[in-house]
């Protein structure tokens, strides 16, 4: 068995697929590259291939992984060649890595995502700086959001890590989040920007980093 760890990007052309068709469309673009992928055992053999974070759809980003195990191994020269040629636009393979196969899982390891988040204020600069440092202040922020399963009540504070304002040009600003990702809860960026005082939901959320356990 040979496992190999995969960056790539996610852009505007693809933002609108959900988790289940990113999954399925990267195994038919590794089963048409010929990469040999692995399958568990049981009554339903499925590949093994894992995402670190879902990522949520209309949101961009430059920082997915992705870990697969093979039956053979390849080269990352090899597999960046083969499989790019399988990728539709918007997709695009930044670096491929062997790994030990004992790691643990990709899900386990990851704790926060970054997130760059353009947002129309009508907000001065002193404003939003003023609001971001009050949130971060707070020790809890009582939260509810409306899920399928019906409303969910929660410490929105917890999932915050950081957030900083990164530019400012008069009617637009990109905010940076570095929101909570693991099995406790995740952060989520349309949901910070409401807490900040923002009316209008992101002119666009675009995904920066993973960061793992390992990191």
């Amino acid at each position: 068995m040979h496992r190999l760890r995969i960056k790539y990007r996610r852009g505007e052309e693809v933002k609108y697929i959900s988790h289940l068709d990113i999954m399925r469309l990267w195994q038919r673009a590794l089963s048409r590259a010929g990469i040999s992928l692995a399958y568990s055992e049981g009554f339903h053999p499925h590949p093994k291939i894992s995402l670190a974070a879902p990522l949520a759809v209309g949101v961009t980003s430059q920082a997915e992984l992705m870990d697969i195990t093979l039956t053979r191994q390849v080269s990352p020269h090899f597999f960046t060649a083969a499989v790019t040629r399988q990728l539709p636009a918007g997709f695009e393979i930044l670096q491929v890595v062997p790994i030990a196969e004992t790691l643990p899982s990709l899900q386990s390891q990851v704790r926060f995502a970054e997130y760059t988040v353009a947002l129309a204020t009508d907000k001065e600069q002193p404003e939003l700086t003023s609001a971001i440092a009050y949130l971060l202040s707070l020790e809890n922020l009582p939260w509810q959001h409306q899920r399928d399963t019906g409303l969910r009540h929660y410490d929105l504070r917890a999932l915050i890590d950081d957030i900083w304002l990164l530019d400012y040009q008069g009617g637009l600003c990109n905010i940076g989040m570095r929101l909570r990702c693991d099995s406790g809860g995740s952060g989520r960026p349309e949901q910070v920007s409401a807490a900040l005082g923002f009316t209008e939901p992101p002119k666009s959320v675009h995904r920066t980093k993973l960061i793992l356990k390992s990191n």
